[in-house]
């Protein structure tokens, strides 16, 4: 059934004020009912994301100079906004990206919540105090802000994602300049407009919408001092070049082929419940999503049972449905890379061992995909170059091996480059404190799924999952902000005023 809801008015933020953009279209499209346009506008043009650049860097100096506990105000501001339109900012973002209904509010109450944590950072440690080894001097480290941030963001979570990047930048003293995902531009605008409103000085966070090659220029333009992006391998390593190149640093998070570890012994409610919440939310479009199970032989026949029972009873369809667990891919394109995935890894010896029901009327060439579970060859060199073992397809896919140990299972998932989430299903505590030793990640999770991440913690991979330093909690301070060692001495001690 077509919405009736009109389409939202798309404009670029920039130096304070709201205009139209100077490009060509930009449509955002229900994934659902492609037909239903949830937003319309333009581009950005080059000349708007040189004059958003420019503001800025007008605004940079002014806006570190305001104290902490005033940035921090508008953050909570913001935050307040924001959760006063959680229920229609989640449906919006349930239309432009895919999310279920809850799952969309969910994402903005996180956002909120990002907000809340940074907006209170001004009770907090702002430096530090040493000793010094000379009589009449004491050694200070203070941090200052690097100065104009580019901020590039990731279509699967249009709000949160960004409020992670953002509300740092902002609290310790940035100026922003930021690119969404073209796909949703939307809930961007959102973002921006509560912060608009909470009382944001004027170019201090300037918005752009538009292709990758924004992202792009926005890296290379001279003014950048700093930039942080999540998004793919591919182009997060294009553009961590492009600013090594020119010293400019650079924060990214990037892929994952995250395991989940189930030993004899474990919970296997539990442990089926959350492999499915893991691999299967969000359609699988998270960096931390499940993409590979590895369940220790003995209890493996069970353990699939249960798994399967829970995806039997799990309703793909409409995401603004109440009865749906799991909407459609962001896009029909995106649907299609998937399904080419799961081809590929059946003709490299792959065995489909679940697959679930398409919605009613959905044809293949349209974003959705049912979850699904793929055995992969008992065959060690055929399992381990299958694309569904090595290749991230951001999707519902599950890669499955059976393991004749605890030992080869920790073995299992530290395989290929990445090193961003694992999660490990046991009652053993010798066998959790030998998952922390022996699987290299950025994000251990001992009976939870592999997804998910609070904001007083850091986030971000290992090994090829990340570059620079970690995101969210007091992590984010290493990159936002830059260390000045103070050498603090007055005159001649005992000859001063009160001496």
């Amino acid at each position: 059934m077509a919405s009736t809801t009109p389409a939202a008015e798309l404009r670029q933020f920039i130096a304070g004020k709201w205009e139209d953009g100077g490009g060509p279209d930009l449509v955002s499209s229900n994934p659902a009912r492609p037909a239903e346009t949830v937003a319309v506008g333009k581009q950005a043009s080059p000349e708007q994301l040189e004059r958003a650049v420019e503001a800025a860097a007008d605004a940079a100096r002014a806006w570190a100079s305001v104290p902490m506990h005033e940035r921090g105000a508008v953050l909570l501001r913001a935050a307040g906004l924001l959760e006063a339109a959680a229920d229609e900012l989640g449906l919006e973002l349930a239309r432009e990206e895919g999310k279920t209904l809850a799952e969309g509010r969910g994402e903005v109450l996180r956002a909120a919540q990002i907000l809340r944590y940074y907006g209170n950072e001004g009770d907090r440690a702002a430096g530090e105090v040493f000793s010094s080894p000379r009589r009449g001097e004491q050694i200070l480290v203070v941090r200052k802000p690097l100065g104009v941030i580019g901020v590039v963001t990731p279509f699967n979570f249009p709000i949160a994602i960004p409020a992670w990047k953002i509300a740092p930048a902002l609290a310790y003293g940035n100026t922003v300049v930021w690119k969404p995902a073209s796909t949703v531009p939307l809930l961007a605008q959102r973002l921006a407009e509560a912060l608009d409103e909470a009382g944001l000085p004027k170019g201090v966070l300037n918005l752009v919408m538009g292709p990758g090659k924004l992202g792009t220029a926005l890296v290379e333009h001279p003014l950048l001092d700093g930039l942080t992006f999540t998004g793919s391998t591919g182009v997060g390593r294009c553009l961590t070049a492009a600013g090594a190149a020119r010293g400019v640093p650079v924060q990214a998070e990037m892929g994952g082929k995250n395991a989940a570890v189930v030993l004899a012994g474990a919970d296997l409610d539990l442990a089926a419940e959350q492999v499915l919440f893991g691999a299967f939310r969000s359609t699988g479009q998270k960096c931390t999503a499940t993409s590979r199970l590895i369940v220790e032989e003995s209890v493996a026949g069970d353990f699939l049972a249960r798994l399967t029972a829970r995806l039997g009873d799990w309703n793909t369809g409409d995401p603004t449905g109440t009865s749906v667990q799991m909407g459609p891919l962001v896009s029909a394109a995106a649907a299609q890379d998937v399904r080419a995935g799961i081809d590929a890894a059946l003709s490299g010896g792959a065995r489909l061992l679940f697959q679930g029901s398409m919605p009613d009327g959905a044809g293949t060439e349209s974003a959705f995909v049912p979850p699904a579970i793929l055995e992969l060859p008992a065959d060690a060199d055929a399992a381990e170059s299958n694309p569904a073992w090595t290749e991230e397809f951001f999707g519902p896919v599950l890669a499955f091996r059976r393991a004749s140990s605890a030992a080869q299972a920790f073995e299992w998932a530290g395989q290929g480059e990445y090193g961003l989430s694992a999660a490990v299903f046991t009652q053993d505590v010798t066998r959790v404190l030998d998952a922390v030793e022996g699987i290299d990640v950025g994000i251990l999770h001992v009976n939870s799924e592999s997804a998910g991440a609070d904001p007083h913690v850091p986030f971000g991979g290992a090994r090829k999952s990340g570059y620079g330093p970690k995101e969210q909690g007091q992590s984010a301070k290493e990159f936002f902000t830059h260390t000045t060692t103070v050498y603090l001495r007055g005159g001649t001690p005992g000859q001063g005023p009160l001496s």
